[in-house]
C-alpha cells in the first residue's frame, strides 16, 4: 500500500513510528496533549492546517508526503509539482549542472526520492560504465533506478570489496526510506536478498558494523585496480516544488591518492 492509498491518521502514525517516537514524545514536541495525538491518529479528530504543518515538520516528512497528508486532511498541497525542464525550475537546473560540472572528474549524480537517476557528470558516467559496462544503455529502455542496478546480476554490488560493511549500512538507510515510502519495499527486499546470497548469510545485522574509518568508504575492484570513495549529499533547502526538493546530489570523493590519479587520467 502506498501512502497515497492511506488515511491521514495512518500516514501520521507511520511517520511517527518511522522516527521511533511515542505519542507522548510527539505531543511534547507539538505542544498538545497526548490525548489529542491519539485522537488524530485514530481518526477521531482532525488537526488544523497550522497544527498539521507543525506535525509534519516534527516528523521530518518529505515534501511529497506533506502534500499527501495535506490532501488527506482536505487542505491544499504545500508544494507545486514541475519537471526540471520547465522554466519555473530553470535556476534549480542550472544549480544542479554547476554542481555536477564543478565536481568532475570525481563522480556526482542527481537522484530523486525513489532512487531514480536524474543526471550525472562525466565522472559519474565513467564510474557507472566501469562498474557495469553498458549500464547507461538501459536509459534507452526508460529511467534508470540505482536500486535496480545494485540488484542486477552484473550490477554495482558485484565489484564492491567491503560489501558486508557498506551493504548492511546502506540497507538500514533503505529500510528507513521504506517506512515513509512503502512503494520502495520490493526493491529493498530484492537488495536484502542479494546481500544475503552474496555474503552467504540468512539475515543481516540491524545495527551498523563498527569501522575504524571516520567516514564510510566503499571499495571497488575494477580493471583499473582498487578504487575507493566516500560520499556527501546536497539537497535543496528552500524551493517550494516537489520535483526539486525531493532531489539529492551525491558527491563522491576519492578516498586515496591512487583513486584520484585514476580518475584524473581516465575522465576526459
Amino acid at each position: 500500500m502506498s501512502i497515497s492509498d492511506s488515511s491521514l491518521s495512518a500516514t501520521l502514525r507511520q511517520l511517527r513510528k518511522a522516527l521511533g517516537l511515542s505519542q507522548l514524545e510527539l505531543s511534547l514536541r507539538l505542544g498538545v496533549s497526548q490525548r489529542h495525538v491519539s485522537f488524530v491518529e485514530s481518526d477521531r479528530a482532525k488537526p488544523s492546517h497550522e497544527l498539521l504543518t507543525h506535525w509534519l515538520v516534527e516528523l521530518n516528512a518529505p515534501a511529497i508526503l506533506r502534500n499527501e497528508a495535506m490532501l488527506q486532511a482536505g487542505y491544499a498541497p504545500d508544494y507545486g509539482i514541475s519537471t526540471l525542464d520547465e522554466a519555473a525550475l530553470e535556476q534549480a537546473q542550472q544549480a544542479l549542472q554547476q554542481l555536477l560540472a564543478t565536481h568532475d572528474p570525481m563522480p556526482a549524480l542527481v537522484i530523486d526520492a525513489h532512487w531514480n537517476l536524474v543526471q550525472l557528470n562525466r565522472g559519474g558516467l565513467w564510474l557507472a560504465e566501469t562498474l557495469m559496462p553498458g549500464a547507461m544503455t538501459l536509459a534507452e529502455e526508460g529511467s534508470i533506478n540505482l536500486l535496480d542496478l545494485l540488484v542486477h546480476p552484473e550490477g554495482f554490488t558485484k565489484a564492491i570489496l567491503n560489501l558486508e560493511e557498506v551493504g548492511s549500512t546502506f540497507l538500514m538507510r533503505l529500510r528507513r526510506d521504506v517506512s515513509v515510502q512503502p512503494e520502495l519495499k520490493p526493491r529493498v527486499e530484492a537488495f536484502e536478498s542479494l546481500l544475503c546470497d552474496r555474503l552467504g548469510i540468512t539475515h543481516l545485522p540491524t545495527h551498523p558494523l563498527s569501522s575504524a574509518e571516520p567516514v564510510m568508504t566503499t571499495r571497488y575492484l575494477t580493471q583499473h585496480g582498487e578504487l575507493s570513495f566516500f560520499s556527501m549529499f546536497s539537497t535543496f533547502g528552500t524551493l517550494q516544488d516537489i520535483s526539486a526538493t525531493s532531489l539529492r546530489v551525491e558527491h563522491m570523493f576519492a578516498a586515496d591518492a591512487a583513486t584520484r590519479q585514476v580518475l584524473s587520467e581516465q575522465v576526459r
